[in-house]
């Protein structure tokens, strides 16, 4: 079931703010959820897992404000989906980013598969041409980005990647929904990640998608699960994301100070709201 499109009540400031962005280095805006917008000192605009569905009421509820329309934005050179989950994977909030940019969808397959079922080419002015699917192992150029796709272990999702991103200004590793996996201690031997983004949250009984009725859910990972994920992928800022969206698995990112303090990795703790803007 595809989420309805959020009715945003904060106007256009954020795509705006965007595009008027002149940043030193590279600048990227929390779109809550996993999303973000990544902005280059030269222009470039990547998107990452930008959502601005309502949910699936009862069983997923938003917890959070809907930022911008989709039909506001006007810069985009690529954007890139994680994996195939309906806030990461969403036409409504993704297909008229492209309609409007003509930006790159970067995705691996189950995630173009939702393009598909969901037509995005027969609903929105999109072109399967704007299409490019990735695995593990893939590298890319975007403008002044150079994009490596990874491996990350969601058991959640069918195939889920994540985005090692590289500039000359430092180096961002976009994890989607990953929990630690015996892999992350290679991948921190090969980059050098200034800013890893991972997802956080806490278990509740979420109402099941079949019977409705409440049963144990735990998506993303737990306090010691991220922590243990930054330290063996030497990530110096970690910015905890995905714990501000859905009613019943909230988490209190300010509760991983004391778990990071006695770890060489991360040296730094970046707590963000959805609208905040960090710089590499």
């Amino acid at each position: 079931m595809t989420h309805a499109l959020g009715e945003s009540d904060w106007g256009d400031w954020l795509p705006r703010a965007i595009e008027d962005a002149d940043p030193d280095t590279v600048a990227l805006w929390y779109l809550g959820c996993n999303g973000f917008a990544i902005k280059g000192a030269e222009g470039t605009v990547l998107w990452i897992d930008p959502y601005l569905g309502l949910g699936d009421p009862p069983r997923t509820i938003r917890m959070i404000p809907v930022p911008f329309d989709p039909t506001d934005v006007t810069v985009g050179d690529a954007l890139f989906i994680t994996h195939e989950h309906s806030d990461h994977a969403h036409g409504p909030s993704q297909a008229p980013i492209l309609a409007n940019t003509d930006a790159e969808l970067v995705a691996p397959d189950d995630s173009l598969a939702v393009a598909d079922e969901e037509d995005w080419t027969g609903r929105w002015d999109v072109s399967a041409d704007q299409f490019t699917e990735v695995t593990e192992g893939d590298r890319l150029r975007v403008g002044e980005f150079a994009v490596d796709v990874v491996a990350v272990n969601d058991p959640d999702a069918t195939h889920p990647v994540g985005y090692v991103i590289e500039h000359d200004s430092g180096t961002i590793l976009h994890g989607g929904d990953t929990k630690p996996t015996d892999a992350f201690a290679e991948l921190g031997d090969e980059y050098d990640v200034d800013l890893g983004i991972l997802a956080f949250g806490s278990a509740g009984a979420i109402p099941d998608k079949e019977t409705r009725e409440p049963k144990y859910t735990k998506w993303y990972a737990d306090e010691t699960e991220i922590v243990d994920a930054a330290n063996a992928l030497g990530i110096d800022r970690l910015l905890p994301t995905h714990w501000d969206v859905w009613k019943g698995l909230t988490a209190d990112p300010t509760a991983l100070y004391p778990h990071v303090r006695s770890f060489d990795h991360p040296r730094r703790l970046e707590i963000v709201e959805i609208g905040d803007r960090v710089d590499l």
